[in-house]
């Protein structure tokens, strides 16, 4: 019975993997979509959100079941806890990736586009915190967990420094204002994809027990 219990803990860690696989995947479409105009990758990108839903669901369908089936041990119990967080997490960061890819649709016909904005930069630091936590979460690797968390600082740096240039353009363009504030919902959204980074992170040194 036990076996047969810890094979369905290791399924539902296997879809936690599988499920930031494609969050991560989510992230960076939705954000190419943006830099290449190209409306029909963003469409694509918001249709497979509910497989990201579908999964969440899965997963935590499954570790309630792993916590009535059989009373879980300590370190047990703190994966099933870890599992359940880092998956509302990933959800989120897909509903991320969603309203960028939105905004990259609603953008893709639009010739006037600020130009100082540093999305392409800020993105590739939290895609890689988010690749990284998650790495940090399957190879329990509580350092790489660590320096995930210090980097949200870079994260924070470089969104506040984009903030303040795309002001500033708008400021000086009024033409700019449209798409400059969908590029502002875009900033926040991949702001909070190395937040949602960071919790994963923290998850994982919960789960470890440090």
């Amino acid at each position: 019975m036990r076996t047969a219990y810890h094979e369905a803990l290791e399924g539902t860690r296997l879809d936690v993997v599988r499920l930031g696989a494609l969050v991560g995947d989510a992230i960076r479409v939705s954000v190419d979509a943006l830099e290449r105009r190209d409306e029909a990758t963003g469409a694509r990108v918001v249709a497979g959100d509910d497989i990201i839903d579908d999964l969440r669901r899965k997963i935590e369908a499954h570790c309630i079941e792993l916590i009535w089936r059989q009373q879980p041990v300590a370190g047990e119990l703190r994966e099933i806890a870890a599992m359940l967080e880092i998956a509302t997490d990933l959800e989120r960061v897909g509903d991320y990736a969603v309203e960028i890819a939105k905004n990259a649709i609603k953008l893709a016909d639009t010739a006037l586009r600020p130009q100082k904005v540093e999305i392409d930069r800020i993105a590739a630091v939290a895609h890689g915190m988010l690749l990284d936590a998650m790495r940090a979460y399957t190879e329990r690797d509580s350092e790489l967990a660590t320096e995930v968390i210090a980097r949200d600082d870079d994260v924070d740096r470089l969104y506040k420094r984009s903030i303040a240039l795309l002001q500033e353009e708008m400021q000086r363009d009024s033409e700019l204002v449209t798409s400059g504030t969908r590029y502002l919902f875009v900033l926040t959204a991949v702001e909070r994809v190395g937040d949602r980074a960071s919790n994963i992170a923290w998850h994982t040194k919960d789960m470890i027990g440090e």
